[in-house]
């Protein structure tokens, strides 16, 4: 029996299996991770968070001298992403609950860069620096929807690629489970979160999102910055700006300061843990 020892957490119902491996000495495939993740078969979650020390691991040993703490993010299909808006502050949770770190402000290292993360000592919402947005060319990028109707979309870059589209209605997304067709194909070649967005009120909007790899999740922290940033663009807003972002999860406060620099805050709660037989995963693909 090959046991594993697992967290669950959640920020706005963006939820993650949280593994402790803080010497790097796991190497979960692809197929794995997916086991994991299933929601009938496994633990469930929207993704995966190993959690192990930047000088331990590859990916993040150049980023050790600014973070001690690298998140390996990875999507519920098993494949690997930039970055987790959502789960970079599960994860700085899961390090203050754990011990690892002090509360207060912390760096953690992503495939994105160094995040900096603030994790107030009384429990309350977590706050992430998840860096500049970058917005590449946006021009002929659409997005169909179920009705046959193409819609424009913002291409907003949060270290991980994002599609933004403005409909009248939420419904107007339809099934999220699979990826909404984006042209030109070429836009994204590795695929797209794609974020759809209603007006609530005043600097107030509401986002459902198709993520890459995994599906219609309940939030997507990166997505509700990249849906901040975008309609901040069409109010024409001046910076600095602060957004409220409503997900099916909860609610995110997205500001996009001066500098450009883009601040995320949000629940993030640790809510079990436990041991997993990994020889009882069911391996698809």
């Amino acid at each position: 029996m090959t046991t594993l020892r697992f967290l669950k957490g959640h920020g706005t119902e963006n939820d993650f299996v949280i593994v402790p491996d803080h010497d790097g000495v796991l190497d979960l495939s692809a197929r794995q991770v997916a086991a994991l993740c299933d929601r009938r078969a496994g633990i469930g979650g929207d993704g995966l968070l190993r959690v192990v020390r930047s000088a331990k691991d590859p990916a993040a040993a150049g980023m050790a001298g600014e973070a001690e703490w690298f998140m390996d993010y990875r999507n519920s299909d098993g494949s690997i992403a930039e970055m987790c808006g959502n789960g970079s502050r599960v994860f700085a949770r899961y390090l203050v609950e754990s011990g690892e770190a002090a509360p207060g402000t912390m760096a953690i290292a992503t495939r994105g860069g160094v995040k900096t993360v603030h994790v107030p000592a009384d429990g309350g919402d977590v706050t992430v620096d998840v860096g500049a947005a970058t917005l590449p060319d946006s021009a002929g990028i659409e997005v169909a929807l179920p009705n046959g109707t193409r819609r424009p979309a913002r291409n907003v870059n949060m270290g991980n690629p994002h599609a933004v589209v403005f409909v009248a209605d939420l419904d107007d997304a339809g099934d999220l489970r699979t990826a909404p067709p984006v042209t030109p194909p070429t836009a994204y070649p590795e695929g797209v979160n794609v974020e759809f967005v209603v007006d609530r009120g005043p600097r107030h909007v509401a986002m459902r999102v198709h993520e890459r790899g995994s599906g219609e999740t309940r939030s997507c922290g990166t997505g509700a910055c990249a849906v901040m940033v975008a309609t901040a663009r069409r109010d024409g807003a001046e910076l600095p700006a602060t957004y409220t972002v409503d997900v099916p999860g909860g609610r995110l406060v997205i500001t996009e300061r001066a500098d450009g620099g883009v601040e995320m805050t949000g629940p993030a709660l640790i809510v079990a843990q436990g041991d997993v037989d990994l020889d009882r995963l069911t391996l698809r693909g």
